[in-house]
């Protein structure tokens, strides 16, 4: 046994995700910003949706344990993400006062403060969808260095508006789950004029005069409406939306249809939801545009099926975001 190479076995053992320490993709971790282009996060708060089930903040773990397994290269795109970008797992937000959503926020404001000082994009998992307020908060607008100074354009995949702006609190919390598409826009770190809000479904509390009106000034395109107009136009109306603008991604699983992501948090059964292949062909068409950063949120990983399917849906979407925006990167 004198001639057996641990750190070559090591390296042979890579390729298998059930080997070694869980990060996303099994890539690097490396919780220093300055070192990547591309940081991956997570981001485990539950406390900004109260009027669910509590258990989203167990997501990243879930997606970490599932996401070795994932093949690295990108066939439509003809690359390796991490051949082309330096990409690195940062860990998980820390958040001491984690049950108090409104503390939590500017702390995981500060957080990713720190990764606009430092230029480099995230891809996040949290966690309930108040974390995206916080994100754009940090990433986007006049002082953020990521944006370019501008507003972000928002591609918000959801099944839920998340724009109460109507609601002062959500069960007590100001910056909730329900109201971080309001105040992003009311704080000037989003242009509604610029955003689309995709896939909207389901009963509302009550009826709708127009299911596609904003006052805020979001483009909305319900699922039923994406069903009928397709994945083309659909594509064509968010370029066009955006335009050059820095975009930003947030993709709530509850969008999905249940088949595919039975574990959310906000589940619409009975409602048809969008594919997750539907998805996937809406990301490639943007392909080119200036993706700034994206998270994944939502999924409460107990409720998931025996074979994991939703964390499987996550991942694959996850690295869909991580390969668009790597892929604009290598371009520059």
């Amino acid at each position: 046994m004198d001639d057996f190479d641990i750190e070559q076995a090591k390296k042979e053992m890579e390729p298998w995700y059930w080997h070694g320490i869980p990060t996303f993709f099994k890539c690097p971790w490396d919780e220093d910003p300055e070192n990547c282009d591309i940081a991956l996060v997570g981001v485990p708060h539950s406390s900004g949706n109260g009027s669910t089930e509590r258990d989203q903040h167990l997501g990243p773990r879930a997606v970490r344990n599932v996401s070795g397994w994932h093949r690295r290269g990108h066939q439509a795109y003809g690359f390796v993400p991490w051949e082309a970008c330096r990409i690195h797992d940062l860990g998980d937000v820390p958040l001491p006062q984690a049950m108090l959503n409104d503390v939590s926020m500017e702390h995981i404001e500060a957080y990713y403060k720190q990764l606009d000082r430092a230029g480099t994009r995230p891809v996040s998992v949290g966690g309930d969808h108040a974390i995206t307020g916080p994100i754009l908060k940090a990433i986007a607008g006049k002082d953020a260095r990521i944006s370019g100074g501008r507003k972000a354009a928002l591609l918000h995949f959801d099944a839920h508006r998340d724009d109460y702006q109507h609601i002062p609190h959500w069960l007590g919390s100001i910056r909730s789950a329900a109201h971080w598409a309001a105040y992003t826009v009311v704080e000037e770190h989003v242009d509604p004029a610029k955003s689309v809000q995709l896939g909207l479904r389901g009963n509302p509390i009550k009826p709708r005069a127009d299911v596609t009106e904003s006052k805020l000034g979001y483009h909305l395109i319900p699922a039923d409406e994406f069903f009928r107009i397709g994945i083309p136009e659909t594509i064509a109306i968010i370029r066009e939306r955006a335009g050059d603008a820095p975009l930003y991604i947030t993709f709530d699983l509850d969008v999905l249809d249940a088949i595919e992501a039975p574990a959310v948090a906000n589940l619409e059964p009975g409602h048809r939801g969008l594919r997750a292949w539907e998805v996937i062909e809406i990301l490639h068409g943007l392909r080119g545009m200036d993706v700034i950063g994206a998270d994944i949120v939502c999924m409460i990983p107990w409720k998931d099926t025996a074979a994991k399917i939703t964390a499987m849906t996550a991942m694959v979407l996850m690295f869909e975001m991580i390969a668009l925006i790597g892929d604009r990167l290598r371009s520059e």
